[in-house]
């Protein structure tokens, strides 16, 4: 389904019923690669996930976009639903989504998930991120497919599970170009770690022992920085810790969000 939300068409599905809960997905994915977890989460919740500006089924206008911009998004899409508040899960880039709209819309999330993701980059990422940018804007997305599956599966996995690999690479390739270059302008901004302690719902901080790109050491930080968070460290996993390892992923979900009473 399809609804306009700050001025561009947001792709979204809601399955179950109950308190809701909202899906946002990483960088280069789409809603369907929470396909597994949505299907266990909608026997208790109404599960709302989306496309990410310049992703899946939403539109992708060229040009910068923000976090700040990404999280208005999700507001309109909320209100656009009726949703007054919702738990939050998201992971990579959806959890930093998740964490500038917990700080710009306090009060709205029940509780958040920050699943392998950072609460801030140093300078030095500048330059990687510049890279990716400028390998799409000549290239497209096929060059970045293999190094971005090197990051977010273990060698492992990526061996042992190829039609799991194949699903997220055809997710990769058929990000829109302008959509990938412009969460690409957004997220290195990513600067929110001294305000965290402003955060007051109930949290969880999940990620993968062998993840790369946003590591073990990020979310200590944000689990440091986040009062009363919980920690919690998946073993043989990378980046996309709930592909890789979904027991263990779905495992820490779901204790967290029974003790959160709902």
């Amino acid at each position: 389904m399809k609804i306009g939300a700050n001025g561009i068409e947001v792709n979204y599905t809601v399955e179950g019923d109950g308190p809701w809960l909202t899906m946002s997905h990483s960088l280069a994915c789409n809603l369907h690669m929470w396909d597994e977890e949505a299907k266990r989460l909608s026997r208790r919740f109404k599960v709302l996930r989306y496309d990410t500006r310049g992703h899946g089924g939403s539109s992708a206008p060229a040009g910068a976009y923000t976090l700040e911009m990404l999280a208005d998004d999700l507001d309109a899409l909320l209100q656009a639903l009726g949703v007054q508040s919702t738990h939050f899960i998201g992971l990579s880039m959806g959890g930093m989504i998740g964490q500038t709209y917990a700080l710009k819309y306090p009060g709205r999330f029940t509780s958040l998930a920050l699943c392998d993701t950072s609460s801030r980059y140093p300078a030095a990422a500048a330059g990687v991120w510049a890279e990716r940018i400028r390998t799409v804007e000549a290239q497209g997305m096929e060059p970045v497919v293999a190094p971005t599956l090197e990051r977010w599966f273990t060698e492992p996995f990526r061996k042992a599970r190829p039609e799991v690999v194949e699903k997220v690479a055809a997710m990769i390739r058929t990000t829109p170009a302008p959509g990938y270059i412009g969460c690409s302008h957004a997220i290195p901004k990513l600067d929110l770690t001294a305000r965290l302690h402003e955060i007051r719902c109930p949290s969880v901080v999940i990620v993968g022992k062998d993840d790369p790109g946003t590591p073990v050491a990020m979310a200590e930080e944000i689990h440091q920085a986040l009062p009363g968070s919980k920690l919690v460290i998946i073993p043989s996993a990378a980046h996309l810790s709930n592909l890789e390892q979904p027991e263990a992923f779905n495992r820490a979900l779901s204790e967290f969000l029974e003790k959160t009473g709902s």
